[in-house]
């Protein structure tokens, strides 16, 4: 079993003992919870603590954390990156918004356990939730992730930002031409493509992180009705 001080250390964060406490916790509720419903397929401790904790954290090393408030996760899931960033910056402010209730109540069922402060988890969908003014382009930083189209989730994902801050994307190799594809779409939606920066963890998980600075507002019909940006992403 790998030690998550040492993994951790290997993306440059280090973990006081409450903060690995939190983390096992975590660990714990998240395979528990995966008996009876779909959070993970990764269930071994040492690829959770690789490809969960470590992966989320990593964002670390391209976009400097330590001036970010406040963050969305869209799409977040079991929490990450979301609820890996706030073990690790308790400062932060974050919002979870999911569009599956049952992962939500799993999500507010780890922030009771783990004591946090000042994070909390949503249902909704983004392209609902982002027309909302209590949401919308009020964070420093979105992340996110989710499985989908660099095109389809900047739509998701760039109206929740505030002009200067920026959305940080979790994306995997070979995503090079999507980044291409998705260039317009950011233009549209007041985005600039400011890096695409590729991250080896452990020697086995190439991420690239596709950081996206919000240079202007994102205009009031973005994001389009819930559904339609999957099925005609922006071009």
């Amino acid at each position: 079993m790998f030690d998550l001080y040492t993994v951790m250390k290997s993306v440059d964060i280090d973990l006081s003992d409450v903060q690995i406490k939190q983390f096992n916790i975590f660990y714990e509720m998240l395979i528990e919870t995966n008996k009876v419903m779909n959070l993970t397929a990764i269930t071994d401790y040492d690829g959770v603590a690789v490809k969960h904790f470590a992966d989320s954290a990593a964002i670390h090393n391209v976009y400097d954390m330590t001036k970010v408030r406040t963050v969305i996760d869209v799409g977040t899931g079991a929490g990450f990156p979301g609820i890996v960033l706030k073990i690790i910056y308790p400062w932060i402010e974050i919002l979870l918004l999911d569009s599956l209730n049952k992962r939500v109540n799993f999500l507010n069922s780890v922030i009771d356990a783990l004591g946090l402060k000042n994070i909390h988890a949503v249902h909704g969908r983004a392209e609902d939730i982002a027309h909302n003014n209590l949401y919308r382009e009020k964070y420093d930083l979105c992340v996110s992730r989710a499985v989908a189209g660099l095109p389809v989730l900047s739509e998701y994902c760039l109206p929740f930002v505030r002009t200067g801050g920026a959305f940080v994307s979790y994306k995997a190799s070979g995503c090079h031409q999507e980044i291409c594809d998705a260039e317009n779409a950011i233009r549209l939606l007041g985005g600039s493509l400011t890096n695409a920066t590729e991250y080896t963890l452990e020697s086995e998980l190439v991420r690239i992180f596709v950081i996206i600075d919000k240079i202007k507002p994102t205009p009031s019909k973005y994001p389009r009705k819930a559904g339609i940006p999957s099925k005609e992403p922006l071009r």
